[in-house]
This record gives C-alpha cells, sequence and structure tokens, in this order.
C-alpha cells in the first residue's frame, strides 16, 4: 500500500489508483503519526519551516507535489537528493492572467486616483467627461497601446490573447526569439529596440540567478516616460530602488505590484506612500486550477513508475 499525504488546503479529492491510500493533513499543522510511511507528499500552503521539518521527519518520501507554480519552498526544505519534486506549474496560469489584466486595467483606466477621489468625497471630473483617446504623455487604454510581456510562458499564453482582444499590440521577451502562441517573441539582447516604445510594461518571470533585478535601472530607462509596469512574475526579479527612483523622477507613470523581495511587504517601504503605485498583496494566484487532477495523473505515473509531469531540475 502507498500512503500519499494531501493537505487540507487541496480543492478536490483526487481519484486514488488501486493500493494508494490518503492521510489528509492540515498544512499549518504537524504532522500525524500515520505520516511517518508515506512514500508521496503533496503540498500547499505550508511555511517554510513546516517543508523543513516534514524533509527531516518523512525518510520514506520518494516525491514532492508542489501545487505552487514556482517551488523554491520545497527546493529549499532539504529533501535528499532522491527525492523527485514536481511543480503545480499550469494550474495557475488562468487566475494570474485574470489578476495580471486587471491590474493593467486598473492603471490604465486610472483606478487608484478615482479610489483616491471616493475617498476624499471628491467629484473627479478631470477623469471624466470628455476625454482624448490618447493623450499626449499618458496611456488611457489598450487600443493600440503596446504591451511587452517579460517572461513569455504558459500564463502569457493565456494573457497576451486577451490584451490582444482589447486591442493591444503584445511583444514578448524570453530566453528565445520566435512566435508563440501567434506573437513574436525577442530575447533580452533586444531590450533596447523594444522598450523604448513600450505603453506598458509586464513582468512574469520566474526567480533565477539570472533574473534577480532583471528589471532594473537599465530597463526601467529605456522605457519611455509615459509607460506603466506590472510586475506579478516574482519580487525578486525587479529592482524596487529603482522603480522608487525612477517614478519620484517622473521617468516613469506608474506601477501595478502583486510580488514583492520581501514578503509581507514592510510597512517601512516607500512602496506604500508612492501615489503612483498599486499594491496588490501576492493575490494573482492561489486558486490552483485543475489541482486534484494533476495529484490524481501524478499519483498513476508514480505508482506505475512512469515519468512525472511537471518534474524540476534540480
Amino acid at each position: 500500500m502507498t500512503i500519499v499525504l494531501l493537505p487540507d488546503t487541496l480543492d478536490g479529492e483526487p481519484v486514488l489508483p488501486a493500493h494508494v491510500q490518503a492521510v489528509r493533513y492540515a498544512a499549518d499543522r504537524p504532522l500525524p503519526a500515520e505520516a511517518d510511511e508515506a512514500e508521496a507528499l503533496v503540498v500547499w500552503g505550508s511555511s517554510r519551516g513546516w517543508l523543513a521539518e516534514a524533509a527531516a521527519r518523512l525518510p520514506k518520501v520518494r516525491w514532492v507535489q508542489s501545487l505552487a507554480a514556482g517551488p523554491e519552498n520545497v527546493l529549499a526544505a532539504g529533501f535528499g537528493p532522491e527525492v523527485v519534486i514536481t511543480s503545480g506549474r499550469g494550474l495557475h496560469d488562468l487566475p494570474v492572467a485574470e489578476h495580471t489584466l486587471a491590474l493593467t486595467l486598473a492603471l490604465v483606466r486610472g483606478v487608484p486616483e478615482l479610489v483616491r477621489a471616493q475617498q476624499q468625497h471628491r467629484w473627479a471630473a478631470e477623469l471624466g467627461g470628455l476625454q482624448p483617446l490618447h493623450p499626449e504623455g499618458s496611456v488611457r487604454t489598450l487600443l493600440d497601446a503596446h504591451v511587452t510581456v517579460w517572461g513569455f510562458g504558459s500564463i502569457a499564453a493565456r494573457l497576451a490573447p486577451a490584451l490582444a482582444a482589447l486591442g493591444a499590440h503584445v511583444t514578448g521577451i524570453a530566453t528565445a526569439a520566435g512566435v508563440r502562441h501567434g506573437f513574436p517573441v525577442v530575447t533580452r539582447a533586444a531590450l533596447s529596440e523594444v522598450l523604448p516604445g513600450t505603453d506598458v510594461l509586464i513582468g512574469l518571470l520566474p526567480a533565477t540567478d539570472a533574473t534577480r533585478h532583471a528589471i532594473g535601472a537599465g530597463a526601467l530607462a529605456l522605457l519611455p516616460s509615459r509607460a506603466l509596469l506590472v510586475n506579478v512574475g516574482r519580487g525578486a526579479t525587479l529592482d524596487e530602488e529603482a522603480l522608487v527612483a525612477a517614478l519620484r523622477a517622473g521617468r516613469l507613470a506608474g506601477a501595478a505590484l502583486d510580488v514583492f523581495e520581501s514578503e509581507p511587504l514592510p510597512s517601512d517601504s516607500p512602496l506604500w506612500d508612492e501615489p503612483s503605485v498599486l499594491i496588490s498583496p501576492h493575490a494573482a494566484g492561489g486558486r490552483p486550477v485543475g489541482a486534484a487532477e494533476l495529484v490524481a495523473d501524478n499519483l498513476v505515473r508514480f505508482v506505475s513508475g512512469s515519468p512525472l509531469r511537471n518534474v524540476v531540475q534540480r
């Protein structure tokens, strides 16, 4: 009998193969005694400390399924090199694309200014009534806007068509140039060609050594002053000090951020008080779509010895 540990944060009940027993556990509490015999562990919503304790306590575990798209916490927990780790890549594409579109539209349509006016009980006449479609020096519509998506993977595959449906011209930046999902994609070497004409820069980059502060002073300096920045990838990919400097110098029109280098965002961060910054508390994901199906499929593969889906290279 193969025992798999399932967190109470997993919605739905995966269909279990024959001779597989599921043990439910609380994602924020110590594991039950019967967990010691488990060979497979599904994790979602547990802290780094909890994961480190699990890695030390579960000597029989041979596979860990993270439901997060980026399994950094699981990789850092201390599971042995013989343990296969799989990610939740693909489970968050739709929710993250939806939230990214919401943040983009909020910036473009001036929602932060509207909310501030409402709090002041002020009818913001300057934001309503007759308006130019393309006012000089600002971006107020996605129609004919040039949107650059940096990190053109599966989330961008969902997001780009929605942007295009609203009239945007979408260009991707990835590790290899070409055409993906019907959209032109360039490499980082072409930043100086793409960013000066960008109206909205969307960051969907993963956190790696190569992407740390990729959206930094150099990249921000290439953007026109009307440009807006939306970062929903990983906080480490954005140089927050460089962003604040660009905003205060008037070299960038605004930003919407869902991820930060330190989370929760410290109360003394200058980002809180920047009027042109919209802060979202890492809210884009958190709703894995199809998680039970992925777990069920990988369980079948695990007990049969077949290759697992979404294996993370270590």
